[in-house]
């Protein structure tokens, strides 16, 4: 069964759900997404897993939201997944896929679900 979850080791959250799927005798893969950013095709087929649209998938109160306008709500889609793919620090974490599902790990104990 193959894990994938897209991770900061710098977020405690991130670090908690590693440390779930972990404790299940899981080994996911791991992409620290901020070394290696998804790219856009990734990010919409995270979205579809997950079922959510892009602007649920940001984290609001990074600066690089605000610095953007990413608050406009005239912004299509196409625009937030590319300001993700060039600010990867705006990809809300973390993301966990398993099973053809995604869940977002807040809290961590969500991930269960899908593993």
């Amino acid at each position: 069964m193959g894990v994938t979850i897209y991770h900061n080791p710098r977020c405690s959250k991130s670090r908690q759900t590693l440390a779930l799927i972990q404790e299940k005798g899981i080994e996911p893969e791991i992409v620290e997404y901020l070394k290696a950013p998804p790219d856009a095709a990734e990010l919409r087929r995270v979205l579809d897993l997950l079922g959510i649209k892009p602007r649920d998938l940001m984290r609001k109160k990074e600066a690089a939201y605000k610095e953007n306008n990413l608050d406009e709500p005239s912004l299509g889609d196409d625009a937030l997944i590319a300001a993700m793919v060039e600010n990867p620090i705006l990809i809300e974490r973390p993301v966990v896929v398993a099973n053809g599902k995604a869940r977002l790990g807040r809290p961590p104990e969500t991930v269960l679900e899908i593993l």
